[in-house]
């Protein structure tokens, strides 16, 4: 049998091991490491191992109180992107998604979901200090799709699901969404239209 000794220095680490992932709330400089690019930073995979499942019946609003019941899509292939102010990754991502999204227009749609429990306080800036030619400011301050992805959903987390609201693939981490791979990929939603 191991004895463990107490040690503050210990549970100092625990704790600082459990809050490292939580948005504190503070300002997205405080919580961000460097958003600064890297070839490690871009290190999401194409996920097929959950096609097929259903769209969360989950709804998320925009700071003017604008709604969008996911389900409800109209039967239009889209990208859902979870991400937070916080995440470097996910910051890192929001122009190569807007960049897609401005050229795909219509054939699929970009939803970009903030998971900042400041839900409009952290949201409403980030916009407005990115000039974002095609993402829509849509929030989800209380965690309902990360419950809804496992309640343990890392960020970012981009899933494409198709015109039937079935998901086709997802990816966990930061995508190099600037490829001509990852528009073929996003693409394939539109063709089972």
């Amino acid at each position: 049998m191991v004895k463990l000794r107490k040690s503050p220095e210990l549970l100092v680490a625990c704790l600082a091991a459990l809050l490292a992932g939580c948005d504190t709330g503070a300002e997205p400089d405080t919580q961000a490491a460097s958003t600064e690019a890297t070839d490690t930073t871009l290190t999401g995979t194409l996920d097929r191992s959950l096609a097929g499942d259903e769209v969360p019946v989950v709804t998320v609003r925009q700071p003017d109180g604008t709604e969008l019941a996911l389900a409800e899509t109209d039967g239009q292939p889209f990208l859902l992107n979870l991400w937070a102010t916080w995440c470097a990754p996910c910051v890192i991502e929001m122009p190569l998604l807007d960049d897609m999204a401005d050229e795909l227009g219509d054939t699929v749609r970009v939803i970009t979901v903030s998971e900042d429990l400041r839900g409009a306080e952290a949201v409403k800036p980030f916009f407005a200090d990115h000039d974002f030619a095609a993402l829509e400011p849509w929030m989800d301050p209380d965690n309902a799709l990360a419950f809804a992805y496992g309640g343990g959903a890392v960020l970012p987390l981009t899933i494409l699901y198709d015109a039937e609201g079935k998901e086709v693939w997802r990816v966990i981490g930061a995508y190099d969404w600037s490829t001509a791979e990852a528009r073929e990929a996003v693409l394939e939603a539109a063709s089972t239209k």
